[in-house]
């Protein structure tokens, strides 16, 4: 009988039930908006911070992260990656090499970072610079190869061309002055000039010779998860895989904490912006309820003077709420599921407005997509359906406590 009679209650006023069950409509689609962009965001933040070299997870020398010196090395970092390659949840690992070097010609010098990869196997996805090729080719891993990859804007700094030499200075493993004669094989461009003027991309097999370490000998190995959200956990599983008093393993969040504060910061923003978005729909919602209540105050006397229980008048008034609710989620699913399609396989391109835009030292990708998870959809419907019920708890109170007699004689 309550739900019945909840359900004819609730279109006595089509209008107005139909423009509370649209506020709870759009605090979902609004809610689901703003999660998904921010998601896709930072994750591809995530990502294009892991693909400049250290991964979503970072094996490393104990100290290394602190301290970051070519005296420290992983002795066996190619086994750990190809002993990491096999648990569960890594998409890829890879042995890298990486440091501080200068960079000079017979005009000018610049000082700058390196990573040293095996150009033969690193796909695109998992190398921002390898991503980036603008002109040349990517050097091969042969250890007799002089080939290296620069950024474009270092190369107008030190007016180098495809084909012009470059000497690199950096400290061996033993903490000498080394230095190496190379030739520009190919040239990137994220688009980023902090990025492009500094990084340079060396042959790992080339490099290992010129330090003087073995083999299998690198400072990193840089794992990659299926996503940028599973890497928390997976720092867990590697280390104990291969976790050991002489080697740490660290998440992007230790290892890029630079990003990881601007994403910390942007994500707290964003859930209050939310928070007070659910309490203007809520407040909407409570309004709209408790007028109807009012409206109905000499009905709901009658009610309870021919013997209804104020507990089932109250239980009348929340399944009201509870319809609205599940009104008001249905429709927000019929709006937002279009929407949300679009904007993942589409989006919308600004990179008019946002090219070349950084953050943290990290590529912006000039794209605003959405991307969400069932867990975090299933967090957003349920808490806007919760507060529209917690907001039909006063007016249900409300009419639990309208006094029959009174209510009868004064609204006759």
């Amino acid at each position: 009988m309550i739900w019945s009679l909840s359900w004819r209650n609730l279109w006595r006023s089509r209008r107005r039930t139909l423009i509370t069950s649209a506020s709870v409509a759009l605090g979902i689609w609004m809610s689901l908006t703003f999660t998904g962009i921010g998601m896709y965001s930072y994750g591809s933040m995530i990502d294009n911070s892991a693909a400049m070299g250290m991964g979503h997870v970072t094996v490393e020398p104990a100290g290394y992260n602190d301290s970051p010196s070519l005296d420290k090395r992983l002795t066996d970092a190619v086994g750990l990656r190809d002993q990491i390659r096999g648990v569960d949840g890594v998409q890829a690992a890879y042995a890298r090499i990486t440091g501080q070097a200068m960079f000079a010609t017979a005009r000018e010098n610049r000082g700058g970072i390196f990573l040293a990869v095996d150009t033969q196997t690193e796909p695109a996805n998992h190398n921002i610079f390898v991503r980036s090729l603008k002109e040349g080719v990517i050097p091969t891993n042969d250890a007799e190869d002089d080939g290296v990859l620069i950024g474009r804007e270092l190369a107008e700094r030190l007016d180098l061309k495809l084909g012009r030499k470059l000497v690199y200075t950096v400290t061996d493993a033993n903490g000498e002055i080394v230095s190496e004669v190379a030739r520009v094989r190919g040239i990137y461009a994220t688009g980023v000039d902090e990025i492009d003027a500094f990084a340079v991309v060396l042959p790992i097999a080339r490099l290992r010779k010129l330090l003087g370490y073995g083999p299998s000998e690198a400072t990193v190995v840089a794992v990659f998860a299926d996503t940028a959200w599973d890497a928390d956990a997976l720092v867990d599983t590697v280390r104990g895989v291969v976790g050991a008093p002489e080697r740490e393993v660290l998440g992007w969040r230790k290892t890029q904490s630079d990003i990881a504060s601007a994403i910390a910061v942007d994500w707290a923003i964003n859930r209050l912006f939310q928070l007070l978005l659910a309490i203007v729909v809520a407040a909407g919602i409570l309004n709209t309820m408790l007028m109807s209540v009012l409206e109905r105050r000499r009905e709901m006397g009658i009610m309870l003077a021919v013997g209804m229980a104020r507990s089932r008048l109250f239980a009348m008034v929340v399944v009201q709420a509870m319809m609205v609710a599940l009104v008001g989620v249905i429709l927000g699913a019929i709006v937002t599921t279009p929407w949300y399609l679009w904007m993942h396989y589409s989006g919308i391109d600004i990179s008019e407005y946002m090219e070349g835009m950084e953050v943290g030292g990290v590529v912006f990708e000039p794209w605003i997509r959405m991307t969400l998870y069932g867990d975090v959809i299933a967090i957003i419907g349920s808490t806007v359906f919760g507060l529209t019920i917690l907001a039909g708890l006063y007016p249900a109170w409300k009419a639990g406590n309208v006094p029959p007699v009174e209510s009868i004689r004064t609204l006759a």
